[in-house]
């Protein structure tokens, strides 16, 4: 009776030590699920904010502040420059002043650290060098920052141009299978996030501006002049003359992905075509040489010991 009775309070102590495991455990998962959504959702806000969308333009860092106030202060430069410099990826309120800030320290520190380092070691600059050296460094501080600029908006507008097809595709596919074209846009962004970077990035960001309000048309121009891209803007321009005239979507998008197919095949035969004209230069360099001290040696030499000898005789 007694082996029983221990039998039953084990089993009732296995029980509810059972149940209160279980339910700590779907309290604990409850809790862990409510945070990880909140931690997307504060995620999607801040890359909202980072995007532009709930973007305050107000620098907190008081020396860009002071120069941006001190050297930006025409409204114009400022704004052709934030636009160059969002091109490039840089899209920070700061932007434009770390830009200025950073190319006036390199035009007046690196000259000054090849006057005073010298100097310091004992082996200070004289002559012209003292002077022309500085002035160069001085030159070249001031225009390597804009070319790596201009790189790299380069670079960006290419790499959006060679991943927007895909993405385009992708869209079409979405739209014709049912979706708005927000969601399309939204579900685009999610899809090619990790091998598409840059045109993810702009569709999640077209798609934050008009979940937060913003006109369907306004979002499309936005997106072209932030990317400046040829077929960008023939996309964002299609988009806003289907909406206007109501024209079905799908059909418009269908006409014009097949049209970018077409337009990266005519691209790739013209870069082929170039082949033979761009392979001219070196072979005139290189192999042009080599075939006439081939061909005119042989008879020079003939010519140096039939000649030579005779010369000498006379």
């Amino acid at each position: 009776m007694l082996a029983l009775f221990d039998i039953l309070i084990q089993l009732l102590t296995f029980g509810a030590v059972f149940v209160g495991v279980l339910f700590a455990q779907r309290t604990v998962g409850a809790a862990l699920t409510v945070r990880r959504r909140m931690g997307d959702q504060m995620g999607a806000v801040a890359q909202a904010g980072e995007s532009g969308v709930m973007r305050s333009d107000a620098i907190e860092n008081r020396f860009l502040n002071w120069v941006q106030s001190a050297l930006l202060t025409d409204t114009a430069d400022r704004s052709k420059l934030r636009r160059d410099l969002a091109l490039a990826g840089f899209e920070h309120p700061a932007a434009p002043a770390t830009y200025v800030a950073t190319r006036m320290s390199l035009a007046i520190g690196l000259p000054l650290l090849l006057i005073v380092g010298p100097t310091l070691l004992g082996r200070p600059l004289a002559g012209l060098g003292a002077i022309v050296f500085p002035l160069v460094l001085c030159g070249l501080s001031l225009i390597l920052p804009r070319w790596f600029i201009n790189q790299r908006a380069k670079g960006r507008r290419g790499a959006i141009e060679l991943e927007f097809p895909d993405a385009l595709d992708l869209l079409v596919v979405c739209v014709e299978a049912g979706l708005g074209l927000e969601a399309a846009v939204v579900r685009v962004a999610q899809e090619v996030k990790a091998s598409h970077p840059r045109i993810a990035e702009e569709f999640g960001r077209l798609a934050d501006e008009m979940e937060a309000g913003r006109g369907r048309a306004d979002a499309l121009r936005a997106m072209g002049e932030r990317v400046d891209v040829d077929s960008v803007k023939s996309f964002v321009a299609l988009l806003i003359q289907t909406e206007a005239l109501g024209v079905s979507i799908a059909q418009s998008l269908r006409t014009y992905s097949v049209e970018m197919r077409e337009t990266r095949f005519l691209k790739a035969e013209e870069k082929a075509m170039r082949i033979p004209v761009l392979m001219t230069l070196p072979i005139v360099a290189c192999f042009m040489p080599v075939i006439i001290v081939a061909l005119l040696l042989p008879p020079l030499i003939d010519v140096a010991r039939t000649l030579m000898p005779q010369l000498a005789g006379q």
